[in-house]
């Protein structure tokens, strides 16, 4: 794939030295290394993916950080010692794609950055771990035939083919994906987009895994 633009968030000197070093290996771009969010942000610098520690020595709020820090449509990677699978689960409910422990090889992490700037979903054992340590994370409450919706929907049929398999009007398949969108919200887990409902319907058990493997393009 064409180099990826991305930014590294660590307070660790080390760590930052580390990706920089691994990322240039693989023909990736590190476009911005900073310590904290705040000085990230006063770059300004267009990225694709920001490589975010889970928790910096600032006090700052992983789910704050992921926000502010994906405003401009760069995905978010968090880099995780992947033992405080709470602040995991908040920085996945604030919008990040995936979380990648730090102990992972070099050739994982690379691997990892290379699938959310592609726009695919990061799925791993730290990533159902996160879900499973909450079970209200998992829960929305969706009637039989907006699961249906969902599931053919999320599992890449464009709208109109999901309206022809239900036997329903693609103005009313809209309506129950508007329905759904609404309830995500009302948990506090929206889903903007098809890739962020695609992952709801995973998290949620109304898809059992990523239709065609993490890496693949959703239609």
């Amino acid at each position: 794939m064409s180099a990826v633009r991305i930014a590294v968030i660590d307070d660790h000197e080390s760590v930052r030295l580390g990706l920089q070093a691994v990322c240039a290996a693989a023909g990736h771009r590190i476009v911005s290394s900073t310590a904290g969010v705040a000085e990230f942000l006063e770059i300004r610098v267009p990225v694709d993916v920001v490589v975010l520690d889970l928790s910096l020595g600032d006090g700052s709020s992983v789910a704050e950080n992921v926000r502010a820090v994906s405003r401009d449509g760069a995905a978010v990677l968090i880099h995780s010692i992947a033992d405080r699978v709470g602040l995991v689960r908040e920085a996945l409910a604030a919008g990040a794609a995936g979380v990648i422990p730090k102990s992972s090889p070099a050739h994982d992490v690379v691997a990892a950055i290379e699938t959310v700037a592609g726009g695919g979903p990061l799925t791993n054992l730290e990533w159902a771990s996160a879900i499973e340590a909450d079970r209200q994370f998992a829960v929305a409450q969706l009637g039989p035939r907006e699961r249906d919706v969902l599931s053919l929907y999320a599992s890449g049929l464009p709208l109109k083919d999901v309206a022809i398999e239900l036997g329903i009007a693609p103005s009313t398949v809209k309506e129950y994906l508007n329905r759904i969108r609404g309830k995500y919200v009302e948990v506090g887990r929206p889903a903007r987009t098809k890739l962020e409902l695609l992952r709801r319907a995973v998290e949620d058990g109304i898809l059992e895994d990523i239709p065609g493997g993490p890496g693949d393009p959703i239609g």
